[in-house]
């Protein structure tokens, strides 16, 4: 089966953000990551992480418990942040290349705990005014659920130990480790319903 027939031409991609709260109207998103998903001898791979770290959005709200929970220092010199418009149009520019690829007529989010990345997107794209998201606008696949269905767990951490999978959690809460490790869980839960 082709990549394109198995989610009714929808090109999974898993998109992970640290954001400065919980409200997408109101916190800056800080960092955003996605993670490319490929296919290989009838099997989901994981591909490239592409990461972007954010200038918060003007007027926005970072708050200080997301700071400490996240450890992401915004005033770090190594930290080459940019704006949320530059790094939306970089990362659906790689996007729409790989759907391109594999024949996709949009791309859908996968995530963990995916309304949430989903909802800070999609207000990120509207206040930037950005045309043409390549995702579906509601439509996503959580790996919370395909973790409870394949392991009866919906902590990430949880179920990358049931199904065998590395986690590491001094690396957590960074959103290319989280992007890449939610990406192993979802080719891992796929591939083995296929088989």
């Amino acid at each position: 089966m082709k990549l394109k027939d198995r989610f009714r031409k929808y090109l999974p991609v898993v998109v992970d953000l640290e954001t400065g709260g919980f409200d997408p109207i109101k916190n800056a998103i800080l960092e955003i990551a996605i993670t490319l998903i490929e296919e290989q001898n009838n099997q989901l791979i994981v591909g490239d992480t592409i990461r972007h770290h954010i200038e918060p959005f003007d007027g926005l709200i970072v708050e200080k418990e997301s700071l400490e929970f996240t450890k992401i220092n915004l005033n770090h010199p190594l930290r080459t942040a940019i704006t949320e418009k530059d790094a939306l149009t970089d990362l659906f520019k790689i996007i729409n290349k790989a759907r391109a690829k594999y024949e996709c007529s949009r791309a859908i989010l996968v995530g963990h705990n995916a309304h949430f990345d989903s909802s800070f997107l999609n207000e990120a794209v509207k206040r930037n005014n950005i045309k043409r998201s390549p995702f579906h606008p509601f439509s996503v696949l959580d790996t919370v659920s395909l973790g409870a269905l394949a392991t009866n767990q919906t902590v990430l951490a949880r179920v990358c130990d049931e199904l065998n999978i590395d986690y590491d959690s001094k690396e957590a809460h960074s959103a290319a480790y989280d992007s890449t490790v939610t990406a192993e869980v979802f080719c891992s839960i796929v591939n083995r319903y296929q088989s």
